[in-house]
């Protein structure tokens, strides 16, 4: 896989990178029910021996355990990739969730990530939510006093708007940003990407599958027997009327990826990189097989009868 250099750093990174959101587990509020350790373990290996160089996690995916298990993923590799991980959302004793960006609160949570990532500096590390927003000022200023002590390479931010972009840019340049983007969810093509690409600001997307939903692997019936501790279960994207008409759109991705021996997921991610303001995107996997199932979107490029053949879908079923 070629690599493409993220914003305004020195990280040169493949298109795809490995998601741990859901290998974190199911015993917290945005779980995707249990988790196999040991198979989450065997995905990210398959994902880095394929060529992925870059995890992404964060301290609130299974409350720690999300970054535990990265951690002993990559214990006797012989080279570890790029590990990015986030702070500002944080939990208590009982796992119930909060959100802080005081200083105080960032550090702690940075010694946390490092602890349990089992490394002396965090390469990307990210505000995961500009909550609460009259703090981003003081959370994005301890971030950049962190970069200066070593702790993190390079500083970045997810789920962020232009607005606030702009906020905290006249503090400490941003390497990159976050955002969800996917065929279901278009939206930050407007302003946010443009901003991006204006400012240097890299772009790793987030959910380019939509959470699964894209990938092929989902049913009417499957959804229904999601778990209860699966967030996605009370999502009105798995919902009527919505669930019907994604699906019909994983229809069109079916069509277009049987003419390249792909799947419907990786005709999804290469729909997000084939925008220019996108550097590369978070896909998640949770054992070795599902992994495979993606990795193609790593190389894998539309043409522009198959992008008009998607665009015309969206404007007949927006």
């Amino acid at each position: 896989m070629q690599t493409k250099q993220l914003g305004n750093s020195e990280l040169n990174i493949t298109p795809i990178g490995f998601g741990a959101w859901a290998i974190g587990g199911g015993e917290w509020a945005f779980g995707w029910g249990e988790q196999n350790d040991q198979e989450s373990i065997a995905a990210i290996n398959r994902a880095l021996d394929l060529g992925v160089n870059w995890i992404d996690t964060a301290a609130i995916y299974g409350l720690g355990h999300s970054e535990e298990v990265v951690a002993k993923a990559l214990k006797g590799r012989s080279s570890r990739p790029y590990i990015f991980t986030k702070c500002s959302m944080i939990w208590d004793e009982k796992g119930e969730i909060g959100r802080s960006l005081k200083a105080d609160s960032v550090r702690r949570e940075v010694e946390a990530s490092l602890r349990r990532l089992d490394i002396e500096t965090i390469d990307l590390y990210q505000i995961h939510w500009p909550n609460p927003d009259s703090d981003i000022e003081e959370g994005w200023t301890t971030l950049a006093k962190l970069k200066d002590e070593g702790k993190v390479r390079y500083i970045g931010v997810s789920n962020f708007n232009v607005e606030q972009l702009k906020r905290i840019q006249k503090i400490a340049p941003v390497t990159s940003l976050q955002p969800p983007y996917s065929l279901v969810k278009p939206d930050v093509e407007k302003e946010i990407l443009p901003f991006c690409q204006e400012n240097n600001i890299g772009v790793i997307v987030y959910s380019p599958m939509q959470s699964g939903l894209l990938t092929g692997a989902i049913t009417p019936e499957r959804v229904a027997n999601f778990p209860d501790n699966d967030w996605r279960k009370n999502n009105s994207e798995f919902q009527e009327p919505r669930l019907s008409r994604n699906l019909k759109l994983v229809e069109v991705l079916q069509h277009i990826g049987k003419q390249h021996d792909r799947s419907p997921g990786e005709v999804a991610i290469a729909w997000t990189l084939n925008n220019p303001a996108v550097t590369a995107a978070i896909v998640g996997g949770r054992n070795p097989k599902q992994v495979e199932g993606i990795i193609g979107a790593g190389k894998f490029r539309l043409n522009q009868q198959e992008l008009n053949d998607i665009e015309t879908f969206l404007r007949e079923n927006p």
